[in-house]
């Protein structure tokens, strides 16, 4: 399709770019910039507005889909029902006596909420108001508390069940329990990475206080009364991650059986959850659910109408026409998905970058499932990257601290742990394709 405007070649395109991104970066709701972009389109390159609708809409029919607003519900009632404190506990019992282990219990409790609620946001908000008063009773700074968490939140992308990963097969119609194994490989290691990096960062200040050691035998005890008192949370990982994996459930089932569990869990077993706070739970976490799916809608029909007008295989051009060396492609993509991280949320980079991405991706014989690791690694490290940084502002929320006060220690853990991570999954295949290719290897075979 033609796309010249006024004689100069994609200047809609262009004008389109720049709509989207200024709106973006004023503040403006996703959806509606999403909605701008696309008007803008429709309108100057003559495309039925009717014919467009319908096709989204019918795309929105999906079960997959139905998967995301079950998680997004799911992180809200583990907050308020206290099921994220025994997970806090159970971390802190492993490692909270060790000079910055508390450090770590935020960052294995980040990836233990991760496995079971799916996003960066959950994370933040579940480990939060949990650990960064413990870590500052304890001697750390505010800020050091709060870059830590919102790097560790990160997790919440890679650990699967990961709400950006089912976007990202929706999108791609790549297999969802395949996308979420390539989360495994790179989620473990940059937990790894980043309790080293803690390690280094605070084993020289003298204000950070430890518990005095006690025997191994104490230890022990501690572990198992906190497991104890956290058994029925630490079900809850087993029933979705067992369910999904063991083929008991899809994805879909398994966040609407352990919402039911979740509420059971909270009302009558830890007793924190209050039947009033059933509704005022589902009426705060709908909100959410009612923005993706408008960015959901809109990204479908400004995917469809982007690929009318041959974006994707413009961005392909751009991008080979700076280099035909693969390793130096794939390179400029991590360099575009961490700018597009900077951005917007985890959920509209997914939505943004899957469907523009996924054709160049392909063109150079990256694997479907390889390149959700690629996507998730990138916009996780751009979600915390200034300057705008959208998970770094919600965890300056949630810790009560200016972002200047926690921009130094984040930035150390970006520096030293999520990027190394980034260029590992991207140039190691096989960190994020190991268990794919171990439990589905039919559908890896295929590929």
């Amino acid at each position: 399709m033609e796309t010249a405007l006024f004689g100069i070649p994609n200047l809609g395109i262009a004008i389109a770019l720049v709509i989207l991104v200024g709106l973006l970066l004023l503040g403006v709701p996703a959806p509606f910039t999403f909605m701008a972009a696309l008007s803008f389109l429709v309108y100057t390159y003559g495309f039925e507005v009717g014919a467009q609708l319908p096709i989204a809409f019918h795309k929105m029919k999906s079960l997959t889909l139905l998967a995301v607003p079950f998680f997004i519900m799911l992180g809200g009632f583990m907050s308020v029902g206290g099921i994220s404190d025994r997970f806090v506990a159970i971390a802190d019992a492993v490692v909270g006596r060790i000079k910055g282990g508390l450090g770590a219990v935020t960052i294995v409790a980040c990836a233990m909420i991760g496995a079971i609620a799916g996003t960066c946001s959950a994370a933040v908000a579940a480990v939060g108001g949990v650990v960064i008063p413990q870590m500052e009773k304890q001697g750390y700074s505010r800020g050091y508390a709060t870059g830590l968490l919102a790097v560790s939140s990160v997790l919440g992308q890679l650990i699967p069940p990961s709400v950006p990963m089912i976007l990202y097969g929706f999108v791609t119609m790549t297999p969802i329990t395949a996308a979420f194994l390539a989360g495994v490989g790179p989620g473990i290691l940059t937990v790894i990475i980043y309790i080293i990096v803690n390690y280094f960062m605070v084993r020289n200040n003298a204000s950070i206080r430890v518990l005095p050691p006690i025997s191994f035998k104490k230890q022990v005890k501690g572990i198992g009364i906190a497991g104890y008192r956290g058994f029925f949370a630490l079900l809850m990982p087993v029933i979705v991650l067992g369910g999904i994996y063991g083929g008991v459930f899809t994805p879909t089932e398994a966040a609407a059986v352990t919402i039911v569990y979740a509420i059971i869990v909270g009302l009558f077993i830890y007793r924190t959850l209050k039947l009033s706070d059933i509704g005022r739970t589902f009426a705060a976490q709908a909100v959410i659910t009612g923005v993706v799916v408008l960015m959901v809608i809109f990204v479908l029909v400004l995917s469809r109408v982007m690929t009318m007008l041959n974006i994707p295989q413009s961005m392909i051009a751009i991008i080979s026409g700076l280099s035909e060396n693969y390793y130096v492609t794939l390179l400029l993509v991590n360099l575009f998905l961490i700018l597009l991280g900077m951005i917007v949320d985890d959920f509209t980079g997914t939505l943004l970058a899957a469907p523009l991405l996924f054709p160049l991706m392909m063109r150079i014989g990256v694997h479907p499932v390889h390149f959700a690791a690629i996507l998730g690694t990138n916009l996780g490290l751009g979600n915390v990257t200034p300057p705008t940084a959208p998970i770094l502002y919600l965890a300056a929320r949630v810790g009560n601290v200016r972002v200047d006060q926690m921009i130094k220690p984040a930035l150390v853990f970006m520096v030293f742990g999520a990027l190394p991570v980034v260029l590992i999954t991207t140039y190691w295949p096989d960190l994020a394709l190991f268990l794919p290719r171990l439990l589905m290897p039919r559908y890896m075979g295929s590929s």
